[in-house]
């Protein structure tokens, strides 16, 4: 199984006809996922090779059902598009702009959360479960479908995290980039408690970094309510207090967000925490020996 996303789900791109939402939308459509529609206003009428584009959500629902939609606009419109798509009941929303500033999205995070819809991101890569579904820019060459879930708040990084796991042999269920913004719509807890929930997923990797609490809420979690095993890796061990270090959320900051603090809380909730990427799949393999 996967979560959140599988073979039947029906995606429409917001922004398919500007530079990186075309790119991309074409890049969905060849690894399989069922794109029934783009928006971008002024441009109803026209088609993305044969994807028909939209003026808004509101015209796309009239001709077909949406189950998610992805977000590709300038940073100025994304709070517009989430907005746009909450209104529009669409159950799941990704927005892969970076750059959204906090202000706004402590503003969208509410929004959604009061009308019960998901939102994944700003500022991240998107999900894919292998060989059913991919929403936004993972490459869907480098994995295999499986058993192992992967959350992560880093892009890049799941890509290694993942490429070793696949080079190992262990296939992935669902991966999902949370996003590395101070403020993003879904937590590692909220990704946590639907893997936990899903028959067919047998282990799950977490990737965090420095900066924030998120981690040490997962670990709380984890030790509570979680009964498959979980392999963690935290990077930015060696950034400097106060600096920020790549995303938006990657700052230690009055104490907290410390990679000691983050290895510390896994290691008291039995997680095995790799020092390198490439350790991964081998505390994977052992979790599951023991299973």
């Amino acid at each position: 199984m996967s979560i959140l996303i599988d073979e039947n789900t029906r995606v429409i791109v917001q922004g398919i006809t500007g530079r990186d939402g075309s790119f991309h939308a074409r890049a969905m459509v060849a690894d399989g996922t069922n794109v029934v529609g783009g928006v971008t206003p002024g441009k109803g009428g026209e088609k993305l090779d044969a994807v028909p584009v939209y003026n808004s959500i509101a015209d796309c629902r009239k001709e077909t059902p949406v189950d998610a939609s992805v977000i590709f606009v300038p940073a100025r419109f994304a709070s517009a598009a989430i907005r746009e798509a909450a209104d529009a009941g669409i159950p799941l929303i990704i927005c892969i702009t970076e750059g959204v500033p906090v202000a706004e999205m402590v503003e969208n995070y509410h929004y959604v959360q009061r009308k019960g819809l998901l939102l994944i991101g700003p500022n991240c890569p998107g999900l894919i479960s292998p060989g059913k579904c991919k929403i936004g820019i993972m490459p869907a060459r480098i994995h295999k479908p499986g058993s192992i879930g992967v959350i992560s708040r880093s892009g890049t990084l799941t890509y290694e995290v993942v490429y070793n796991l696949t080079t190992a042999g262990l296939g992935q269920s669902t991966c999902i980039g949370i996003g590395g913004d101070p403020v993003i719509g879904s937590s590692f807890t909220d990704m946590l408690e639907l893997f936990e929930a899903d028959a067919e997923t047998e282990a799950v990797v977490v990737i965090g970094e420095i900066g924030g609490e998120d981690e040490e809420a997962a670990a709380e979690f984890i030790r509570h309510k979680m009964t498959k095993p979980v392999v963690a890796f935290i990077s930015g061990r060696t950034a400097p207090p106060g600096k920020r270090m790549g995303h938006a959320g990657a700052i230690i900051s009055g104490g907290k967000g410390t990679p000691e603090a983050k290895i510390k809380a896994f290691s008291a909730a039995g997680v095995p925490v790799a020092d390198k990427p490439d350790e991964i799949p081998g505390l994977v393999g052992k979790l599951l020996a023991r299973e």
